[in-house]
């Protein structure tokens, strides 16, 4: 009574720290720390939004400047001449010229660049951030190998743990036979020999778990005492994997980048307001007649139209038709391989549910031989050799069957990891 005690509170234990298939992915992708990398793409994808929007603020530029000049505007000799006898001293400017300035321009109207451009900004952090998805994504396919590993180690530790049984039993009615003199010495070490190298067999299956436990513990991040046995599932119609949200991405961006180049082409309107402190203003006159310094200032209206844009403009439309059809090629081979996994794996989930369903017949007939040897050997009618043949034959069905039923799901997880439903 107290052992059933024993292995129920423990049952219980197991159960309460049993960790899911997903809850294990979902723990993995929070623990990769390419996670972190999500944050980062969007905060930079913010801050360059913002500084393109800047473009809109008036642009302010300070100068300042002295310059000497080998020649400068002057009165003609006769006119100087003239003007001196009328008592008028023209000296002319000098050749040595000052300024500190400042240049105020405000766009007005761009032709939709500065919206394009956020635009082409926002669609490259929205590539970064599904290409960063595919890669997280990855993840996935790694618990799922490291989980259904630790699932067949389970097995066939709990396998292992009956064999020793059933070896135990025959040992303990062999040792009882060979001190009735009905048993041979050498029927009972060959048992007790047998029983010794599954204990062997059990230590390197112990040692096995306790690596891929504490690898897949590290992975997700979480301390991983027991894993659960997931339910079969049916494969679901249609694809959702992360690759074809970064290809519709970068077709976003395309057409992101088209609407840029048209943007390139129109022209732009701006204000502007000109000032500054120094010699000579905009009075050429008055600084002919002397050397002082003046404020000076100016406002307007400019119109420009880089008419260069147009040069290149072909080609760097035909550039972003091509990044285009390489997408929509990546999309058609993506496709065309996902495909071709899905039918191998419903191949396989298909074989290993044939397998299964002759495994149970084959363990039951097992067990009837297992059975009619041990019966046998009481009645000293059987070679020891033979019971432990049909013993290891019974187990290997019982191991068998648990690898059918291991790596079934495993391609039934492994098809929903292909197609993400």
């Amino acid at each position: 009574m107290k052992r059933l005690f024993f292995i129920i509170s423990v049952c219980m234990t197991l159960t309460a720290t049993a960790q899911t298939l997903e809850e294990c992915q979902q723990a993995a992708e929070r623990n990769y720390p390419l996670i972190a990398q999500h944050d980062l793409i969007a905060r930079t994808t913010d801050l360059t939004v913002d500084n393109i929007q800047k473009g809109w603020l008036p642009q302010l530029t300070a100068t300042a400047q002295a310059t000497y000049q080998s020649a400068v505007p002057a009165w003609p000799d006769e006119m100087t001449g003239l003007l001196r006898q009328m008592g008028v001293d023209m000296k002319g400017l000098g050749k040595d010229q000052y300024r500190v300035g400042l240049d105020l321009q405000q766009t007005v109207f761009d032709g939709g660049a500065i919206s394009a451009q956020k635009q082409v900004a926002r669609e490259q952090g929205a590539v970064q951030q599904a290409r960063l998805d595919v890669e997280l994504y990855q993840v996935r396919q790694r618990v799922n190998e490291m989980y259904f590993g630790l699932l067949l180690l389970d097995d066939q530790i709990s396998l292992n743990q009956d064999l020793q049984e059933q070896l135990a039993a025959s040992e303990k009615k062999l040792t009882s036979m060979v001190k009735h003199g009905t048993a041979a010495q050498c029927d009972l070490n060959n048992v007790t020999a047998e029983r010794l190298n599954v204990v062997q067999q059990m230590t390197t299956l112990e040692s096995q778990r306790r690596v891929l436990t504490a690898m897949l513990g590290t992975f997700c991040g979480i301390e991983v005492n027991h894993v659960t046995k997931p339910a079969a599932i049916d494969a679901v119609g249609g694809n959702n994997r992360p690759e074809l949200r970064l290809i519709d991405s970068q077709l976003r961006l395309a057409d992101a980048q088209d609407r840029a180049l048209k943007a390139a082409l129109l022209p732009r309107l701006g204000v502007f307001a000109q000032g500054y402190y120094g010699y000579p203003g905009y009075n050429m006159f008055k600084d002919m007649m002397g050397r002082d310094w003046s404020w000076n200032g100016m406002v307007g209206a400019r119109l420009t139209w880089n008419i260069g844009a147009l040069y290149t403009h072909h080609n760097d439309k035909a550039k972003v038709q091509l990044q285009r059809e390489t997408a929509r090629n990546q999309r058609e081979v993506f496709l065309f391989n996902n495909r071709l996994e899905q039918m191998q794996q419903n191949e396989a989930i298909g074989r290993y549910r044939q397998l299964m369903a002759q495994d149970e017949e084959i363990i039951a007939l097992r067990e009837q031989v297992r059975k009619a040897a041990e019966s046998k050997l009481s009645h000293g009618i059987i070679d020891v050799n033979d019971l432990l043949r049909d013993i290891n034959s019974e187990n290997a069905a019982r191991v068998q069957q648990s690898i059918h039923e291991i790596e079934m799901l495993k391609q039934m997880y492994d098809l929903k990891y292909s197609t993400n439903n």
